[in-house]
């Protein structure tokens, strides 16, 4: 201190900057343990690092200087290190919290813009003070920091955050003007909102994944049940109960969204009449060609289940014309022409699916199946050991091959 009172700002740089090296050593080995900490996360977070210059640390020196004037201990920084986590959606900040709650030592947790009206504007951040892990401080040695900041953030949050710092924080003046304030308050809502609809879009994918995932399962078990059964008895599981929960949806007022998502409820719980209403009312909707393709193929999955295999033939091949390149169309035409004995058809559907993608071992094995029927044993068992090459471990297929090796010997 001088005869002023107030610190001697070239003695202050000084300090300040000799432990500067170590400070971003010690910011980049946390940004490396959050970064691993947070990798197996489905939305993989970003992780930014930074240390606050010597520029910034003095401003803010002064500042809580004034606002401390009666205390006689030194203003204490708490983001002279700060960590920046990034997630595209609002639900990860919940759980990248969580994370960093179980790796490191958290003494505080700030929810910043939680109060705010929609009267206001201002940055919604997650803030969290932790300790400096002793492994690093061991390893770095001193360097004036033991306390670090973490800010968890979305990328919108993050994208008005910068803004405002630069509107706000750095400017000489803020604004006052009623206008302006309403105009930056509504710039903030729209990013809050787009926030909000980013997540409910998100909600809805998972959800529509969940259900194609059960309604695939219960597809492939009816395929094995009509066509593996020929050739192997063993006993078929029954498939569990399903929660049902599908809803009656107005027709004026229904999305295609809405209605292929009760189709796939009604599918996954084996109310097959329904899922085909809810995707014929899809299909009246006149969808572009893609969708159109894609119900008509689910469609005549629900077709398929329904054992109506004219049906599913007719919904195959028409998904099939809209999307040439679908090649689980294909093969899935390919499946009902085995149920209903065609192989030389299906063959025809297996090989047609294999030109799209060959890499597909069920195609191989389910054309083999055909050939085998056919008595073609030798060309059977080369689409068995094809199979085998893209699923070596699947007991299905080593099964087969048995067969088929036997039956060469004959």
């Amino acid at each position: 201190m001088n005869n002023t009172g107030l610190p001697d700002r070239n003695s202050l740089q000084g300090i300040y900057e000799k432990h500067q090296e170590i400070r971003a050593m010690v910011s980049k080995d946390l940004e490396d343990l959050i970064e691993e900490a947070v990798f197996r996360l489905p939305s993989r977070p970003t992780v930014k690092g930074r240390i606050k210059d010597f520029s910034s640390y003095y401003k803010k020196y002064i500042k809580l200087l004034k606002e401390n004037a009666h205390s006689k201990d030194p203003p204490l920084i708490t983001d002279l290190i700060g960590i920046r986590i990034v997630c595209p959606f609002i639900d990860d900040i919940p759980i990248v919290e969580e994370v960093i709650k179980k790796k490191f030592d958290v003494i505080e947790v700030d929810r910043k813009g939680a109060d705010y009206t929609f009267k206001e504007f201002g940055y919604e951040s997650t803030h969290l003070l932790i300790t400096v892990p002793d492994t690093i401080l061991e390893e770095r040695g001193f360097c004036g920091v033991e306390v670090v900041e973490i800010q968890i953030r979305t990328i919108l949050q993050e994208a008005w955050a910068e803004v405002e710092h630069e509107l706000v924080y750095k400017a000489e003046f803020t604004p006052f003007d009623e206008p302006m304030k309403r105009k930056l308050a509504a710039v903030n809502a729209s990013l809050a909102l787009a926030d909000i609809t980013f997540q409910e879009i998100r909600n809805y994918q998972r959800q529509l994944n969940e259900e194609l995932e059960k309604r695939r399962g219960s597809f492939f078990k009816k395929i094995e049940e009509s066509i593996d059964n020929r050739l192997f008895s063993e006993e078929q599981q029954v498939e569990e109960e399903k929660e049902y929960r599908m809803e009656s949806l107005p027709a004026e007022k229904a999305s295609i969204d809405d209605l292929l998502l009760n189709a796939l409820y009604a599918h996954n719980k084996n109310k097959f009449d329904d899922a085909i209403r809810f995707y014929s009312r899809i299909l009246e909707m006149k969808p572009n060609n893609f969708i159109a393709a894609l119900i008509y193929k689910h469609r005549g999955m629900a077709n398929f289940a329904q054992s109506y295999y004219e049906d599913a033939v007719e919904d195959f091949s028409r998904s099939l014309e809209l999307d040439p390149k679908s090649y689980k169309a294909a093969y899935y035409r390919g499946v009902v022409r085995s149920v209903e004995q065609q192989y030389a058809a299906a063959i025809d559907d297996f090989t047609l699916a294999l030109k799209i993608n060959p890499y597909q071992n069920f195609c191989f094995y389910r054309r083999g199946q055909a050939y085998y029927h056919l008595g073609d044993y030798p060309q059977a068992l080369a689409d068995c050991e094809a199979a085998q090459v893209l699923d070596p471990d699947s007991e299905q297929i080593k099964k087969f091959k048995a067969l088929l090796v036997e039956k060469l010997k004959m």
